[in-house]
Protein backbone atom coordinates (compact mmCIF):
# COMPACT_ATOMS: atom_id res chain seq x y z
CA UNK A 1 0.00 0.00 0.00
CA UNK A 2 1.50 3.33 -1.06
CA UNK A 3 1.59 6.32 1.33
CA UNK A 4 -0.91 9.15 0.90
CA UNK A 5 -0.16 11.66 -1.86
CA UNK A 6 0.82 15.25 -1.09
CA UNK A 7 -2.74 16.35 -1.84
CA UNK A 8 -4.18 13.64 0.43
CA UNK A 9 -1.81 14.64 3.24
CA UNK A 10 -3.26 18.16 3.16
CA UNK A 11 -6.74 16.78 3.80
CA UNK A 12 -5.83 14.04 6.28
CA UNK A 13 -5.70 16.11 9.47
CA UNK A 14 -8.99 16.97 11.17
CA UNK A 15 -8.51 19.78 13.66
CA UNK A 16 -9.90 18.61 17.02
CA UNK A 17 -10.85 22.00 18.43
CA UNK A 18 -11.38 25.67 17.64
CA UNK A 19 -7.81 26.65 18.54
CA UNK A 20 -6.30 24.07 16.16
CA UNK A 21 -8.69 25.19 13.41
CA UNK A 22 -7.58 28.80 13.91
CA UNK A 23 -3.88 27.84 13.79
CA UNK A 24 -4.42 25.78 10.65
CA UNK A 25 -6.33 28.61 8.95
CA UNK A 26 -3.65 31.16 9.86
CA UNK A 27 -0.87 29.00 8.40
CA UNK A 28 -2.86 28.05 5.28
CA UNK A 29 -3.74 31.67 4.52
CA UNK A 30 -0.46 33.32 5.49
CA UNK A 31 1.11 35.44 2.70
CA UNK A 32 4.20 33.20 2.67
CA UNK A 33 2.02 30.10 2.17
CA UNK A 34 0.10 31.80 -0.62
CA UNK A 35 3.32 32.90 -2.34
CA UNK A 36 4.88 29.41 -2.24
CA UNK A 37 1.61 27.74 -3.24
CA UNK A 38 1.58 29.88 -6.38
CA UNK A 39 5.14 28.87 -7.31
CA UNK A 40 5.06 25.73 -9.52
CA UNK A 41 8.60 24.82 -8.42
CA UNK A 42 7.32 23.93 -4.92
CA UNK A 43 5.16 21.00 -3.82
CA UNK A 44 2.83 21.55 -0.86
CA UNK A 45 2.21 18.84 1.74
CA UNK A 46 1.89 17.91 5.40
CA UNK A 47 4.70 15.32 5.50
CA UNK A 48 3.78 13.93 8.91
CA UNK A 49 0.36 12.95 7.58
CA UNK A 50 1.96 10.82 4.86
CA UNK A 51 3.04 8.33 7.52
CA UNK A 52 0.61 5.47 8.24
CA UNK A 53 -1.22 6.02 11.56
CA UNK A 54 0.29 2.85 13.06
CA UNK A 55 3.79 4.26 12.43
CA UNK A 56 2.88 7.80 13.40
CA UNK A 57 2.08 6.84 16.99
CA UNK A 58 5.70 5.69 17.45
CA UNK A 59 7.21 8.86 15.95
CA UNK A 60 8.46 11.73 18.10
CA UNK A 61 7.47 14.53 15.71
CA UNK A 62 4.51 12.87 13.96
CA UNK A 63 3.01 11.41 17.11
CA UNK A 64 4.33 12.28 20.56
CA UNK A 65 4.79 16.03 19.96
CA UNK A 66 1.72 16.52 17.79
CA UNK A 67 -1.24 17.68 19.84
CA UNK A 68 -2.75 20.37 22.09
CA UNK A 69 -0.21 22.59 23.81
CA UNK A 70 2.63 21.26 21.67
CA UNK A 71 2.41 21.24 17.86
CA UNK A 72 -1.38 21.46 17.51
CA UNK A 73 -1.42 21.22 13.71
CA UNK A 74 0.92 19.19 11.48
CA UNK A 75 3.55 21.49 9.92
CA UNK A 76 2.86 22.74 6.39
CA UNK A 77 5.78 22.12 4.03
CA UNK A 78 6.69 23.52 0.62
CA UNK A 79 9.38 21.47 -1.06
CA UNK A 80 11.56 21.93 -4.11
CA UNK A 81 12.52 18.28 -4.61
CA UNK A 82 15.92 17.57 -3.05
CA UNK A 83 16.92 21.24 -3.14
CA UNK A 84 14.93 23.41 -0.78
CA UNK A 85 12.20 23.27 1.87
CA UNK A 86 10.10 25.82 3.75
CA UNK A 87 8.08 24.57 6.73
CA UNK A 88 5.56 26.67 8.67
CA UNK A 89 4.36 25.61 12.11
CA UNK A 90 3.08 26.72 15.49
CA UNK A 91 4.96 25.89 18.71
CA UNK A 92 2.73 25.61 21.76
CA UNK A 93 3.24 26.52 25.39
CA UNK A 94 4.04 22.99 26.61
CA UNK A 95 7.36 22.73 24.76
CA UNK A 96 9.35 24.89 27.15
CA UNK A 97 12.75 24.66 28.79
CA UNK A 98 12.71 27.99 30.61
CA UNK A 99 9.23 29.30 31.29
CA UNK A 100 7.77 30.82 28.14
CA UNK A 101 10.70 29.75 25.92
CA UNK A 102 10.76 26.72 23.62
CA UNK A 103 13.30 24.10 24.71
CA UNK A 104 16.51 24.16 22.68
CA UNK A 105 16.33 20.38 22.23
CA UNK A 106 12.92 20.79 20.63
CA UNK A 107 14.33 23.30 18.16
CA UNK A 108 17.26 20.98 17.47
CA UNK A 109 14.85 18.14 16.70
CA UNK A 110 12.84 20.34 14.34
CA UNK A 111 15.84 21.65 12.44
CA UNK A 112 17.40 18.19 12.14
CA UNK A 113 14.17 16.82 10.67
CA UNK A 114 13.68 19.82 8.39
CA UNK A 115 17.21 19.71 6.97
CA UNK A 116 16.87 15.95 6.46
CA UNK A 117 13.58 16.34 4.58
CA UNK A 118 15.25 18.96 2.40
CA UNK A 119 17.94 16.64 1.03
CA UNK A 120 16.64 13.07 1.20
CA UNK A 121 15.02 13.20 -2.24
CA UNK A 122 18.46 13.94 -3.73
CA UNK A 123 20.05 10.81 -2.25
CA UNK A 124 20.17 7.61 -4.35
CA UNK A 125 17.56 5.72 -2.28
CA UNK A 126 15.93 8.80 -0.70
CA UNK A 127 16.87 7.91 2.86
CA UNK A 128 19.65 9.01 5.19
CA UNK A 129 20.81 9.40 8.77
CA UNK A 130 22.30 12.39 10.55
CA UNK A 131 26.11 12.17 10.57
CA UNK A 132 26.77 15.70 11.83
CA UNK A 133 24.56 18.54 13.01
CA UNK A 134 25.90 21.95 14.08
CA UNK A 135 23.40 24.32 15.69
CA UNK A 136 23.75 27.96 16.67
CA UNK A 137 21.00 29.41 18.83
CA UNK A 138 20.67 33.07 17.85
CA UNK A 139 17.65 34.30 19.80
CA UNK A 140 15.17 32.85 22.33
CA UNK A 141 12.09 31.26 20.78
CA UNK A 142 8.85 32.27 22.48
CA UNK A 143 6.39 29.49 23.20
CA UNK A 144 2.98 30.01 21.68
CA UNK A 145 4.35 31.41 18.42
CA UNK A 146 4.49 30.74 14.70
CA UNK A 147 7.87 29.93 13.15
CA UNK A 148 9.20 29.07 9.71
CA UNK A 149 12.02 26.67 8.92
CA UNK A 150 13.98 27.30 5.71
CA UNK A 151 16.65 24.95 4.37
CA UNK A 152 18.68 24.42 1.19
CA UNK A 153 20.79 21.50 0.05
CA UNK A 154 24.34 22.76 -0.52
CA UNK A 155 26.06 19.71 -2.02
CA UNK A 156 25.46 16.07 -2.92
CA UNK A 157 28.30 13.57 -3.30
CA UNK A 158 27.14 9.99 -3.78
CA UNK A 159 25.54 8.93 -0.49
CA UNK A 160 26.35 12.23 1.28
CA UNK A 161 24.31 15.43 1.44
CA UNK A 162 25.24 18.76 3.05
CA UNK A 163 22.41 21.08 4.07
CA UNK A 164 22.10 24.54 5.66
CA UNK A 165 19.02 26.03 7.26
CA UNK A 166 17.45 28.19 9.91
CA UNK A 167 14.33 28.74 11.96
CA UNK A 168 12.87 32.24 11.97
CA UNK A 169 9.89 33.96 13.50
CA UNK A 170 6.91 34.09 11.14
CA UNK A 171 5.87 37.71 10.64
CA UNK A 172 2.66 39.12 9.26
CA UNK A 173 3.96 39.07 5.68
CA UNK A 174 6.36 37.00 3.56
CA UNK A 175 9.48 38.91 4.62
CA UNK A 176 12.17 37.07 6.64
CA UNK A 177 11.68 37.18 10.39
CA UNK A 178 14.12 37.19 13.30
CA UNK A 179 16.59 34.31 13.03
CA UNK A 180 16.17 32.01 16.03
CA UNK A 181 18.33 29.03 15.08
CA UNK A 182 20.90 28.37 12.35
CA UNK A 183 22.28 24.95 11.48
CA UNK A 184 24.44 23.00 9.07
CA UNK A 185 24.28 19.24 8.70
CA UNK A 186 25.69 16.24 6.90
CA UNK A 187 23.38 13.33 6.09
CA UNK A 188 24.59 9.96 4.83
CA UNK A 189 22.57 7.28 3.14
CA UNK A 190 23.31 3.98 4.94
CA UNK A 191 24.99 1.28 2.87
CA UNK A 192 22.14 -1.08 3.73
CA UNK A 193 19.56 1.25 2.13
CA UNK A 194 19.75 -0.40 -1.29
CA UNK A 195 19.18 -3.83 0.26
CA UNK A 196 16.45 -2.71 2.63
CA UNK A 197 14.48 -0.85 -0.04
CA UNK A 198 14.88 -3.34 -2.90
Amino acid sequence: MSPPSDAESLRAFKAPDEFARAVEAYIDNHPLSRKLRADPAFRESKPHMRQPPEQRKHSLTSGTLLGPGMIPVPPLAFTKEGEEIVVILYLGTELCGHVGMVHGGMLGTLIDEGLARCCFAALPHKIGVTANLNINYKSPTKAGSYVVLKAKTQKIEGRKAWVEGRIETLGEDEQPGTVLVEATALYIEPKYASVRLS
